[in-house]
């Protein structure tokens, strides 16, 4: 039996969102920390993710959403473990030439990885994510190797675009299962 291992996104999900909710239903869930500091440092998200993994003494299954599906995708390129699948739910497209500039000095350069992920994954998109167009996320899922679920008018599959309770995202972790 895998593990189930929540990546958060950005920001925590609100008690609502259906990772909060898929967490109070299954005690045996566990929620990869976010680290304190910047709202997203990626290098401290990887790290988190990886000590999550290693402590592992069986297999796990990841379920990210937004940000948290970079996380994924970065320690995946970096990192071996016992990972059996992943559940990358809404991830936000950055656009490979963009670079902090002057507003934006805390912003790190983020260079995601475009290669075949080395577990089975399924990438869940929607085609009015305000933060990925339809075409990116299906990029995203060739380059991974992954499957690509289309979530039809979805918004960003959070708790504000009525993704508290997701039976259909329910389904598909039992098949990654």
């Amino acid at each position: 039996m895998a593990r189930i291992l929540l990546v958060p996104g950005r920001s925590a999900a609100s008690p609502d969102h259906w990772q909060s909710r898929w967490a109070a239903a299954n005690p045996d869930y566990q929620w990869v920390p976010r680290p304190s500091g910047p709202l997203f440092d990626l290098e401290l998200r990887v790290a988190a993710l990886h000590r999550a993994i290693t402590a592992a003494r069986t297999p796990v299954v990841l379920v990210a959403h937004s940000a948290g599906c970079i996380t994924t995708v970065v320690w995946a390129s970096r990192h071996a473990g016992p990972v059996r699948g992943a559940l990358l739910v809404a991830p936000p497209y950055i656009d490979p030439e963009w670079r902090p500039g002057p507003d934006d000095p805390d912003e790190p350069a983020i260079d995601v990885p475009r290669t075949a992920l080395p577990f089975p994954a399924i990438v869940v998109a929607s085609r009015t994510d305000p933060y990925a167009e339809f075409e990116e996320s299906r990029d995203y899922a060739l380059d991974w190797g992954a499957q690509l679920i289309d979530a039809g008018d979805a918004g960003h599959l959070h708790s504000a675009a009525g993704y508290g309770p997701w039976p259909a995202g329910e389904q598909l972790l039992k098949n990654l299962l």
